[in-house]
């Protein structure tokens, strides 16, 4: 249903968008004939409307990743650096908090270790709406801050760091899909003991799964049926198996890249003091704004990451004038 509303909601855009774009041109051709120059204007301004339209359709197009709808788990970590950074991630979690509510999302603390002093050394929360994951995997990475730290009575400037992880929620009903074009069948004479009836008949199965090179088979029962139920059974367990240890070796080279929360993996720094400045470091999108970033107004460093899949830091659409 999800996939559904989404894919509707992208058809949706278009119609309205081609439903502009003829409108528009209905009223240029209008506007010639009549030699208005007043309704070149409207013309001009239902355009660039419609262009702010197109490249946040542009946007949701670039969510349709396998996983890109789903809810999401965030983690925020504070680096070295004690009370000041502890304070940063105290920070981050509200910026997020703040982003989600703001786009009607909802946000489920799972795990808090509050800091000794003040602040957090861990959160993990749960965001759950439209396309969490695919709006916040960007995140992920090592988030900078350099301020005047409160906490210092000397009022000497500091640099904490603190690290952002997103992953997906997953469903955990497992559905192992199997082609029957995929896999070879062959029955044979169970061998052994078990009877005349067991040796004179081709009860047993072997199955074959051509993608995998996996071969299961059952000669337990003296029913060809029952036997293929039980080799059927064994081939989605089998397939299943190796699928988890693709996503544990996956998980675990994830986890060995990781390095210490610092300056290697930065993605964002935000400064407080000598001046006033958030900067991404991939993008290249900054504003000053720095209060309006922390109270969770990210969307242009989240539609940026998106965008640069296009191209650049911004969508790449035509200059109306």
């Amino acid at each position: 249903m999800r996939e559904r509303n989404r894919l509707a909601s992208g058809m949706d855009d278009i119609r309205d968008l081609e439903r502009e774009a003829d409108d528009a041109e209905a009223m240029w051709e209008l506007a010639e004939s009549e030699g208005d120059k007043s309704m070149f204007a409207e013309v001009g301004d239902a355009l660039r409307a419609a262009v702010g339209k197109a490249r946040d359709a542009e946007l949701k197009a670039l969510l349709s990743g396998e996983v890109d709808g789903n809810d999401c788990y965030l983690e925020i970590n504070a680096g070295a650096g004690g009370t000041e950074s502890q304070d940063w991630a105290s920070m981050l979690r509200r910026m997020y908090v703040r982003w989600a509510g703001a786009h009607g999302m909802k946000v489920e603390e799972l795990d808090d270790h509050p800091g000794e002093a003040a602040g957090i050394k861990s959160a993990t929360m749960l965001i759950k709406g439209e396309a969490a994951y695919g709006w916040l995997k960007s995140e992920a990475g090592v988030h900078r801050l350099v301020r005047i730290s409160p906490y210092d009575s000397n009022a000497r400037r500091h640099t904490s760091f603190a690290s952002v992880s997103v992953s997906p929620v997953i469903d955990d009903t497992i559905v192992v899909d199997i082609q029957d074009k995929d896999v070879r069948t062959d029955t044979y004479r169970a061998s052994g003991a078990g009877g005349q009836h067991i040796n004179k008949t081709d009860s047993a199965v072997r199955l074959t799964h051509a993608p995998t090179g996996i071969v299961v088979a059952v000669q337990a029962e003296r029913s060809q049926h029952k036997n293929r139920a039980l080799a059927w059974e064994m081939l989605r367990a089998r397939i299943y198996e190796m699928e988890l240890k693709k996503r544990e070796a996956a998980a675990q080279a994830e986890a060995d890249s990781k390095t210490e929360i610092g300056w290697g993996r930065q993605i964002r720094s935000y400064v407080l003091q000598p001046y006033q400045m958030v900067k991404d470091l991939r993008t290249g999108v900054e504003t000053s704004d720095t209060q309006g970033v922390l109270d969770g107004k990210i969307d242009e460093f989240l539609s940026a990451s998106l965008s640069q899949k296009l191209g650049g830091p911004t969508a790449p659409v035509a200059d109306l004038d």
